[in-house]
């Protein structure tokens, strides 16, 4: 009798095909892209968590992150993230699809409407605090009038009319990047594939305190909750299947 090799992805996760087959490896995700009702959702790039000397990591031992894992953090930023979500939020406006984006941002400037998760965590960035203000590199293009969602939780469809946005627009299909991997993003993720987007995350594209965090977070998402692939990856897809749009 031939014994499983312990070591495929199918023993670590015996439904990996199933949901792969239904859900990852289908033609809805392209025709998705190529009717333009898909979108690029970025997460949280402010200054609140992803400056340093800013918002959770406004003094070297504030937010419990260690020297390493802020050295970590935000080398894989600089180095990797801010520039290839800029790649990609230039390639989805080239080709005339939504880029939308997420922040941290209470209504009020006491925060008295946060979430008690913020709450708790004492975590507030006011209405028109440099906490509340995205990074340049990645910014909405006011331009363009891309949408800003605000939000006092982790997941952005639990806590704002996103979906109801979504829906409004068409949008079927995101393509999500930003921080934290393993918090709001993992959380936004989870929350889409539930509502029945088909959902990408970019890997290269996002990050989080340390390197075993972000791996252990897409390897529960990929091909369970969503696609994961590379920023060289969706970029090809993208030009690939969409005519660039003309500037008048």
């Amino acid at each position: 009798m031939i014994q499983p090799d312990p070591s495929s992805p199918d023993s670590i996760d015996p439904l990996r095909s199933v949901y792969h087959q239904s859900m990852i490896d289908i033609a809805l995700h392209r025709e998705l892209l190529i009717s333009h009702n898909a979108a690029l959702l970025c997460i949280d790039l402010q200054y609140l968590d992803a400056a340093p000397g800013h918002g959770v990591f406004a003094t070297p031992d504030q937010g419990g992150v260690s020297a390493e894992g802020q050295a970590y953090y935000f080398d894989r930023l600089e180095k990797r993230v801010l520039p290839g979500v800029r790649k990609l939020q230039d390639v989805f406006r080239s080709h005339d699809l939504e880029v939308i984006h997420t922040r941290i941002q209470a209504l009020t400037h006491d925060g008295r409407d946060r979430s008690k998760g913020h709450k708790r965590l004492n975590l507030l960035a006011a209405p028109g605090s440099r906490d509340a203000d995205f990074l340049e590199q990645v910014a909405p293009d006011p331009e363009r009038d891309e949408i800003v969602i605000n939000k006092t939780a982790s997941g952005v469809f639990s806590s704002t009319n996103l979906h109801y946005v979504l829906n409004n627009m068409g949008i079927e299909a995101l393509f999500i990047v930003g921080v934290y991997t393993n918090e709001c993003v993992e959380t936004t993720v989870r929350d889409a594939c539930d509502l029945g987007y088909l959902v990408t995350v970019v890997e290269d594209c996002c990050a989080t305190v340390t390197p075993e965090l972000h791996d252990a977070s897409l390897a529960t998402l990929r091909d369970r909750y969503a696609r994961v692939t590379t920023l060289g990856d969706t970029i090809g897809t993208v030009e690939r299947l969409i005519p660039e749009t003309e500037t008048p």
